[in-house]
C-alpha cells in the first residue's frame, strides 16, 4: 500500500527526534500531538515492533493521519482528545517512548479558516473545534485587567496594559470578529520594530488561554512523574520560553539524585531519588539548513529524558 508523502508540512527536528529514540525496540510509542503524522510515520517505518498511539484534539488531523498511516494501521491506535486525558487510557501501558510537539500545527496555521493567522477573517484559535470557547470570547468578554494579565503571563508582552486598553476601547463600538481587526488594533497600539509581527506575542497569549496549553503540558509532566514508565524515552519539543521553562525545570527535578535541603551538611535522603536522566542538558535546536528550508523550526527546542529501567 502506498504511503502518502506529498504533505504540505515538514516535521521539525525530525532526524534529531528519530536519533533520540534509537534505543527503543518494542512496546508502545505515544505521539501526543500527532498532527500530520510526520514524526510518527518515521517511527513506524524504522521500528517494526513498535505500536503507535497517536493523540490529537483536532478531528482533521486525526482523519489525515489515519489515511497517511494506513499501511501501518495494524500497529496504530488513534485517540481524539487532549493528551492529558488520553494518557490515562488503559491501552497506554508498556510505554517505551513518548513524543509531544507543542504549539500550533501547520495543519491549523496554514488554513485561514481555522482562525490562527493574522490575516484570518475569523477570530477562533481553537485546536479542538468541538469546543465552544474561542478567541472571540476572550477578546470580547475579558476585562481590561484579565486581558493585560494573559498578555503579560502568556505572551511576556511589554505593552500588555496598553494593548488591553486599546481592545476594550475598540469594542465599546463594535464586536471584534476577525483576526484582521485584532491584528490592526494591536499593531496600532504598540511600538514598531523587530523581526516578528507586532501582534505575535498577543496572539500567542490568547491562543494559550483558549487551549489551556501550559496547563496541558503541566498535566502531561505530572502524569509521567506519577507513572514513571520504566526505561521510557521522553522527547518534548517546545516553541517558546514558557513551554521550555516548564519542561526544563521538571526534567532537572527528575534528574536530582539528592533531594536534601541545601543547608544540610550531609546527605540524608539516600542519594538515589532520581527518576532517570536528561539526555541533553542544553536543548537541541534546528540546524541552519533546516531553518532555511523550514523557517518555523527556528524557535523549536527539543529536550529528552530517559526514565530508569
Amino acid at each position: 500500500m502506498e504511503i502518502i508523502d506529498n504533505v504540505p508540512h515538514t516535521p521539525v527536528l525530525l532526524n534529531e527526534v528519530i536519533d533520540g529514540f534509537k534505543d527503543i525496540n518494542s512496546g508502545n510509542f505515544v505521539d501526543c500531538t500527532i498532527g500530520y503524522a510526520g514524526h510518527s510515520l518515521e517511527i513506524l517505518k524504522r521500528y517494526e515492533n513498535i505500536n503507535l498511539i497517536g493523540i490529537d484534539r483536532d478531528d482533521e488531523a486525526l482523519e489525515f493521519s489515519k489515511k497517511r498511516l494506513e499501511p501501518f494501521l495494524d500497529r496504530v491506535t488513534l485517540l481524539k482528545g487532549s493528551f492529558s486525558d488520553k494518557l490515562n487510557d488503559k491501552r497506554i501501558n508498556n510505554l517505551t517512548g513518548l513524543l509531544a510537539d507543542f504549539g500550533v500545527s501547520s495543519l491549523q496555521l496554514d488554513k485561514s479558516e481555522r482562525g490562527f493567522r493574522f490575516d484570518s477573517q475569523l477570530l477562533d484559535m481553537r485546536m479542538d473545534q468541538s469546543k465552544s470557547f474561542s478567541a472571540k470570547d476572550v477578546v470580547n468578554s475579558y476585562s481590561k485587567e484579565e486581558l493585560a494579565n494573559i498578555f503579560k503571563k502568556y505572551g511576556e508582552a511589554r505593552e500588555a496594559k496598553k494593548v488591553a486598553e486599546a481592545i476594550v476601547k475598540y469594542r465599546e463600538n463594535r464586536i471584534i470578529k476577525s483576526n484582521i481587526e485584532l491584528s490592526e488594533i494591536i499593531t496600532n497600539s504598540v511600538r514598531k520594530g523587530g523581526k516578528i509581527h507586532p501582534a505575535t506575542l498577543y496572539f500567542q497569549a490568547i491562543r494559550i488561554e483558549v487551549n489551556s496549553e501550559l496547563d496541558e503540558i503541566s498535566k502531561l509532566l505530572d502524569i509521567l512523574e506519577e507513572k514513571k514508565p520504566k526505561g521510557a524515552t521522553i522527547a518534548l519539543i517546545t516553541f517558546h520560553s514558557l513551554e521550555d521553562r516548564l519542561v526544563k525545570q521538571r526534567f532537572r527535578s527528575w534528574s536530582k539524585s539528592c533531594i536534601c535541603p541545601p543547608d544540610i551538611m550531609r546527605c540524608e535522603c539516600g542519594n538515589n531519588n532520581n527518576l532517570g536522566k536528561e539526555l541533553n542538558r542544553k536543548p537541541i535546536t534546528a540546524s541552519r539548513d533546516e531553518i532555511k528550508s523550514n523557517p518555523r523550526s527556528r524557535s523549536a527546542k527539543l529536550r529528552l529524558f530517559k526514565f530508569k529501567g
